[in-house]
């Protein structure tokens, strides 16, 4: 069958405006989604006034029945977090300080603004979902989404979260250290490999010590659910002995991969400007089918997504989807997914598993069997959304592409969520979280100047780009309702990476200094903790005297008694479970994993 014809520009909210107003910190972001989306803006920005601690964003047309409103505001009501009023804050309450910190061991400000990009996002997705309920008639479904920062930055760390109230302790030791490794000229990268036998020839290839290479593949291979990996000292004197050339020989003669750290100034000369994803209507276009009457509450509820997701970035797209309404299906190998036996586990499950993937059905499918692939096309033919995250060529080769489901379903949306789009990088490596931080410069992004830039242990690109590619599936169906055609999203973590550093690498066309200054986001000190200045009173703070022998609720008096604004940061997660701040915030799923609350409220 040949290839749908496919539009490339289509855009979901193209002659839609939009009006926004309250805290550009909040509400700037959520407008650049919706311009993203084909929204225009109705006045030149935000507008002053209101609720300092809110922002308000409206998207209407020339119907006045249509006007879909969402608020988005840096604290939840049940939250009791009256210090939490910007980036800073909210990443040293939610845990996002402690987690990307693991790996130096002591609670580290990221230097981008994690929190609010993924609150832009998710805010976008609350009006999405929305104007999509209103779209298939169900207006009751069609209530105004109210995102809130706390909540976002729970979401992010949700996985290790999960680990920390486990019923059992992790399977790799939390301490200090990490990559990246160093070469004799200087020269800092990053290694990728899924296969212990490419880790042991990479390093066999270096002449590095054998009992420094068998101590080294569990704290590596685990990293990405420890955000930390305390490689014995050996492995990076080994780099440190060799020149890059060799070192990315080693690399090639043993299947392994490197990426050299890239800066902020090399990924804005090379940026293409593009949207974090590509909407792509197929096929003739009709009537799309009737949907099933609604079970569950939600703008999404009577439409199903089949998910063929691994790890992180596709699962917790569906995740959303599911939590938006829609009935998710799991597409498992025969045996069901190995990671759900993945440690620390609750109840005999897999708590990081479980906080991407409670309240899922599956179905085991083995997609090399013919008889199975086309079990899964029959699936899909009752589908609204196919989502998965299969190597770059997968799908084509077991004939699962967009084009072969369309044949089943021809008012499919086909979501893929990769690593580094189509095309866009030249001779990319792996498509890993911390390989395209290394790519793309987020390694320099994330630490402020003085720092060796460093890619962060967090998942920090796997977790917006499942974001993102929630976001973009909404956008596909929202589109399919008005169009009535199969849409093909695509998303990335190249486009999350690009979203994340776009402040940066604004500064670096412009000539600036593109990382922050030295000292950044840095918490301080306490007698019995640590506390985080709001950025805008960071340096009066710092300032300060006789803090680090107050008490933290000592400290934080007396930066407010002088006007400043400060919280205090949760430097450990297992204290989130109990801190007054987030009372009723967390819960216990039915197999006793911490879950935290959905990221919007719909009224």
């Amino acid at each position: 069958m040949a290839s749908p014809a496919v539009t490339q520009t289509a855009r979901p909210l193209d002659g839609l405006r939009f009006t926004a107003s309250g805290p550009p910190a909040l509400a700037g972001p959520v407008a650049e989604h919706l311009r993203l989306l084909g929204a225009v803006a109705a006045e030149a920005g935000p507008a002053a006034g209101g609720d300092p601690g809110a922002a308000r964003v409206t998207l209407a047309d020339t119907d006045p029945g249509l006007p879909a409103t969402a608020t988005v505001a840096w604290a939840s009501p049940e939250a009791a977090l009256r210090g939490v009023t910007d980036e800073a804050t909210a990443q040293a309450a939610t845990g996002i300080m402690a987690v990307h910190g693991r790996r130096d061991g002591l609670p580290r400000g990221l230097a981008v603004d994690y929190a609010t990009a993924a609150t832009a996002v998710l805010t976008t997705q609350g009006l999405l979902a929305s104007l999509l309920a209103r779209a298939r008639g169900c207006h009751g479904a069609a209530a105004q989404p109210h995102t809130y920062v706390d909540r976002a930055g729970l979401l992010v760390v949700s996985q290790y979260l999960a680990a920390s109230g486990a019923d059992e302790g992790e399977a790799a030791e939390l301490a200090p250290g990490g990559p990246p490794f160093t070469a004799a000229d200087g020269t800092l990268f990053e290694l990728e490999t899924l296969d212990p036998g490419a880790w042991a020839g990479f390093w066999r290839a270096l002449d590095a010590p054998a009992d420094a290479v068998r101590a080294g593949w569990r704290p590596f291979q685990f990293r990405y659910a420890t955000a930390c990996a305390p490689f014995p000292g050996a492995l990076h004197a080994t780099t440190r002995a060799h020149g890059w050339q060799r070192i990315r020989e080693a690399a090639a003669a043993s299947g392994a991969e490197v990426c050299r750290l890239r800066t902020l100034e090399e990924r804005a000369a090379e940026d293409d400007g593009a949207a974090p994803w590509t909407l792509a209507p197929y096929g003739p276009g009709g009537r799309v089918r009737p949907h099933a009457a609604p079970t569950a509450p939600g703008p999404l509820a009577g439409m199903t997504v089949l998910e063929a997701g691994r790890r992180v970035q596709a699962p917790l797209a569906a995740h959303l989807l599911g939590l938006l309404g829609a009935e998710v299906v799991r597409i498992e190998p025969p045996g069901g997914d190995p990671l759900r036996g993945m440690p620390p586990a609750c109840s005999g499950i897999s708590a990081r598993w479980l906080a991407l993937n409670r309240g899922k059905g599956a179905v085991e499918i083995d997609i090399k069997s013919p008889g199975d692939r086309l079990r899964l096309a029959e699936l899909a033919a009752g589908a609204d959304v196919f989502l998965h995250n299969w190597a770059p060529g997968k799908a084509a080769e077991l004939g699962l592409d967009s084009a072969d489901l369309a044949r089943a379903n021809p008012a499919l949306v086909y979501a893929y969520t990769g690593g580094w789009g189509t095309g866009r990088i030249a001779d990319p490596p792996m498509g890993t979280d911390f390989m395209v931080q290394a790519r793309t410069g987020v390694g320099e992004a994330a630490r402020p100047e003085g720092e060796v830039p460093a890619p962060s242990l967090m998942t920090l690109l796997d977790v917006l780009g499942g974001l993102l590619g929630a976001e973009a599936v909404l956008a596909g169906l929202l589109l399919r309702e008005r169009t009535g055609r199969g849409v093909r999203v695509d998303s990335s973590l190249l486009g999350a990476a690009d979203l994340l550093t776009a402040p940066a690498l604004l500064r670096a066309r412009r000539g600036e200094r593109s990382r922050r200054p030295a000292g950044f986001r840095t918490p301080l000190r306490t007698a019995d903790g640590w506390i985080a200045p709001a950025d805008a009173d960071a340096r009066a703070a710092a300032l300060t005297h006789g803090l680090a022998e107050l008490s933290t609720e000592d400290a934080l008096r007396a930066l407010r008694e002088r006007g400043l604004g400060a919280t205090a940061v949760t430097a450990d997660l297992a204290d989130l479970h109990h801190d007054p701040r987030f009372a009723g915030s967390i819960s216990r799923d039915a197999h006793g994993a911490p879950a935290v609350p959905d990221p919007w409220s719909f009224v």
